[in-house]
């Protein structure tokens, strides 16, 4: 079966007892589908722990907070950072294969995900068929 690649991204997150997608697009390339999951991951992570320098907070609204164990929006910033993460991802998914990434923390986790899909090319109408072997003759 012929047809193009694409590249469906995903993002979800959870906590023990339930799960969400939190979006998803079809990208028409790998380096698109990455790019749009490490937005995401910025995204997220801004979201759940938003720099205290905020220009949005009033001052003294937040304030930095030691950190412990495991922590999530660190984990997806570092992820989004990292070229090697990009470029093992990015040949993880020209090989046809999956990738995921997951970041936890005690409050939840969040998943971005990313898969190549073959989009079938549409068949030939037969009238354009026989319109084709008529031309050749």
């Amino acid at each position: 079966m012929s047809g193009a690649v694409r590249y469906l991204a995903e993002v979800y997150g959870g906590d023990g007892a339930r799960s969400l997608c939190l979006g998803g697009t079809v990208a028409p390339s790998r380096c698109l589908a990455l790019r749009w999951l490490r937005g995401q991951a910025l995204r997220i992570a801004d979201g759940l722990d938003p720099d205290p320098d905020s220009a949005w907070a009033p001052p003294g609204t937040l304030w930095p907070t030691p950190h412990s164990g495991a922590d999530a929006p660190i984990q997806l910033r570092c992820w989004a950072a990292n070229i090697g993460l990009q470029e093992a991802a990015s040949r993880r998914l020209a090989d046809g294969v999956p990738y995921g990434f997951l970041a936890r923390d005690a409050s939840g986790w969040y998943r971005l995900y990313a898969r190549p899909v073959r989009i079938p090319s549409a068949p030939t109408p037969p009238e354009e068929l026989h319109h084709a072997d008529r031309a050749r003759r």
